[in-house]
């Protein structure tokens, strides 16, 4: 088989370096086809990402390949990536709870082991999760469930970023939508809490009943809200959530659904920036410095939310598919079932850099 060789000798290293970090050239998925098509050897050096190295593929009887070599997922073959093949690559997890952690009734004791070995080497786990209520509530939720405190560092909540933009706007009469077990985002308020037809602010935290499995049932109330221009801030974007067996719809559906009928929304958890950037401000308390984005994996579930967030925000991302679009992925068995997953993913998320897929969150 003949091999070619390819050199770049123009650029300088700063002008390539600039060149692989513009998100919207990355060549990760196109790359990945191309192994796949063809028999190829690829040079994988260390610390690929920072270093911004360049390696060529040699292949028979095809195309040379030349590779930016700006992730860690890179491999001569396509298949699940658990996360010991990126442990090393990343000083912190920014990871997602329900759906990748535990299904809302028990943990899930592979991704217990994988958070628990990964920070056994040092590193830092952040949970991140759009629940609508104070971090202090989902400490005792977790274990209760049965994930170990060894298993994380620190939890940040929407319901934490919430209650900031909250304060923003205290002297707003707020109407609280959402079931009573989330009324502690409302302590230490000082806004006046009022019923929908007094409201100006509507602090959104789920639908009043977990049973409710549509938002048709609330149109009346939203379109009411609309009418006297009542701002909703959505304390949880997520759309659906997998509990047990079953899928419950959560505040992102309802915050939705009053955008669709023309109100106004802001979106306080993932996909949005201000989450991510206080997660981040906790990793480096945690760590004793600040730590560049590229150094910090988004991990989890949802497309909307986790993945939108992760590729919004400039971080990598690390996708669970036996979650919330487990029915959409299956069991992803095979290098043309993560192939097709991967170029979905690519599509809805432009300049996304998705180092991995597995199934489950798990060490090996």
């Amino acid at each position: 088989m003949q091999s070619r060789t390819v050199a770049y000798c123009r650029a300088t290293q700063r002008e390539m370096a600039q060149k692989l970090r513009r998100r919207h050239t990355r060549m990760f998925l196109d790359t990945a086809f191309a192994v796949q098509k063809w028999p190829t050897t690829i040079a994988v050096g260390e610390g690929a990402r920072d270093q911004s190295r360049l390696t060529v593929g040699s292949l028979a009887d095809s195309p040379v390949i030349l590779m930016a070599l700006t992730t860690p997922f890179l491999a001569s073959s396509i298949g699940l990536t658990p996360l010991s093949g990126l442990a090393n690559h990343y000083d912190g997890l920014l990871c997602d709870i329900w759906g990748v952690i535990h299904n809302g009734v028990a943990a899930f004791d592979d991704a217990v082991d994988a958070l628990c070995r990964y920070r056994a080497s040092g590193r830092h786990v952040v949970l991140i999760t759009n629940a609508p209520r104070s971090c202090r509530e989902i400490y005792p939720q977790l274990e209760r469930l049965g994930v170990p405190r060894e298993a994380f560092d620190s939890i940040v909540t929407s319901g934490d970023v919430t209650r900031k933009a909250v304060e923003e706007k205290a002297d707003a009469a707020l109407f609280h939508f959402g079931p009573a077990r989330d009324h502690s985002v409302l302590e230490g308020l000082t806004n006046p809490i009022v019923g929908p037809s007094d409201a100006k602010l509507c602090l959104l935290t789920g639908p009043l009943d977990d049973a409710i499995e549509t938002v048709d049932v609330y149109h009346s109330l939203l379109a009411e809200m609309r009418d006297n221009a009542v701002e909703m801030i959505c304390a949880n974007p997520d759309l659906v959530v997998r509990d047990g067996n079953r899928m419950v719809i959560c505040a992102g559906s309802i915050a939705q659904r009053y955008a669709q009928l023309g109100g106004t929304v802001m979106f306080a958890g993932k996909p949005e920036a201000p989450i991510y950037d206080e997660a981040v401000k906790r990793i480096a308390s945690l760590a004793g410095q600040e730590i560049p984005k590229s150094r910090l994996l988004a991990v989890g579930d949802g497309l909307p939310t986790d993945i939108k967030g992760a590729a919004d925000n400039d971080f990598d991302a690390y996708f669970i598919s036996g979650g919330i679009h487990a029915d959409e992925f299956g069991d992803m068995n095979t290098a043309a079932d993560v192939a097709e997953a991967i170029q979905r993913i690519k599509s809805q998320n432009l300049g996304i850099n998705l180092v991995g897929i597995c199934d489950r969150l798990r060490w090996e």
